[in-house]
């Protein structure tokens, strides 16, 4: 049996003496446990993906754009009697030859109406169609008479969609910008640029949602990505804070990094954006619910959308992205790069000085005997203590 050597114990990996503990504490005491940081680089790959996939689906998939952005002809009618989605739907495509671009009921009881979206029609096309209509379900108005009057058709023109499109447009680049300077003032610059990263970021994936599931975008999803934003900005806003806080004055110290004091804020915040998170998706659930399957009303569901996808690509943003970004910011060049190279070099100095000593420790227990003076001395690296006496060699050549 061949005897233990000291690189062989020195070689080993070191263990953690500290207790592990479970997800669920971790979560809920902040401590650092979850490297989020650390495998930045993971987080990267991901939001990278995630950008992909949503700026190929607007490339290729577009927009499903609704009447008062793309313009066209609304038609509604009571849903009473033998009145369906599915039969309205079929005296379209009988009277025209083609289907409608959509069929939707819309509110529910006696007060529900059904109501069509399609191209512009003509003074004609409008007539054929109300006709037909009148003649397969005999709808009623509000006294209760059989009329024609009960089917009402809106005409929405091309110009003012495209007009209501430039309109919403201008205000989401005022908001998003209003929002960048804000940012800009309140927090330093390379926090700045992380959060507008962030930023951007919840807007093109929550856009690239909608494109790819075939969400029709209505003025009330426009309103609803402008109330994200806002929202993704106060996340940004509390884990930067904290971020802010557990780093101020961290180049004076040469325990921990700037990278290790930001993931600590991010593990710290985590608990908290998941539980707003949650929070605020389950009335938007509910609102989800309440419209789609009980009232029926559009307005209610396109808002709920946006809101459901932007919150939660949010939260993500905010812990995943924007702490890793600003930490890649600032371990590139100035100050921060510097003491991190000096940490870990100290670190690396200390632990090479431990593994040695204790590698030294297990083979005399090992072996009963100690090693030849050549084997046990210090790295080259590691300096004597401040006034450390002599080795007893030299002591003796003294006298």
């Amino acid at each position: 049996m061949s005897t233990p050597t000291l690189e062989q114990f020195e070689d080993e990996p070191e263990r953690a003496s500290a207790p592990h503990h479970s997800v669920f504490e971790r979560l809920y005491t902040g401590t650092g446990g979850f490297g989020i940081v650390s495998r930045r680089r993971v987080y990267y790959a991901l939001t990278a993906a995630f950008l992909l996939i949503s700026i190929l689906s607007i490339a290729i998939r577009g927009f499903t754009l609704g009447i008062d952005f793309a313009g066209g002809s609304r038609i509604q009618l009571p849903a009473a009697g033998n009145v369906t989605t599915q039969k309205v739907e079929d005296v379209y495509s009988t009277t025209f030859g083609h289907d409608p671009v959509s069929v939707q009921q819309v509110g529910s009881g006696s007060a529900a109406t059904i109501q069509i979206r399609s191209d512009t029609l003509d003074a004609q096309q409008t007539a054929q169609l109300q006709n037909a209509l009148f003649d397969a379900f005999q709808p009623k108005d509000s006294s209760g008479a059989v009329s024609r009057n009960a089917i009402s058709i809106a005409e929405i023109s091309e110009t003012w969609g495209g007009e209501i499109t430039r309109q919403a447009l201008i205000a989401l680049a005022v908001f998003v910008a209003l929002t960048m300077i804000y940012i800009a003032i309140r927090f330093e610059r390379d926090m700045s640029i992380a959060a507008i990263a962030s930023l951007l970021f919840n807007l093109v994936v929550t856009a690239g949602v909608y494109s790819l599931v075939g969400f029709e975008v209505t003025p009330a999803a426009v309103i609803g990505l402008l109330t994200i934003l806002g929202y993704v900005l106060y996340d940004n806003v509390v884990v930067f804070d904290k971020v802010e806080e557990n780093t101020r004055g961290v180049l004076h110290l040469t325990k921990r990094t700037y990278a290790e004091q930001a993931n600590l804020a991010a593990n710290q915040t985590l608990m908290r954006s998941i539980n707003t998170t949650v929070i605020g998706i389950l009335p938007i659930i509910g609102m989800l619910v309440i419209a789609v399957w009980l009232l029926g009303v559009g307005t209610l569901k396109d808002l709920a959308l946006v809101q459901l996808v932007g919150m939660v690509v949010g939260a993500y943003s905010s812990i995943f992205f924007a702490v890793p970004v600003l930490v890649s910011i600032k371990e590139r060049y100035g100050p921060v790069a510097a003491h991190t190279k000096k940490v870990l070099a100290r670190r690396s100095g200390a632990a090479s000085a431990r593994a040695r000593a204790e590698a030294e420790r297990r083979v005399i227990a090992a072996t009963g005997r100690r090693l030849p003076e050549d084997d046990v001395r210090a790295p080259t690296d590691s300096a004597p203590r401040p006034g450390a006496r002599p080795s007893g060699k030299r002591h003796k050549r003294r006298h």
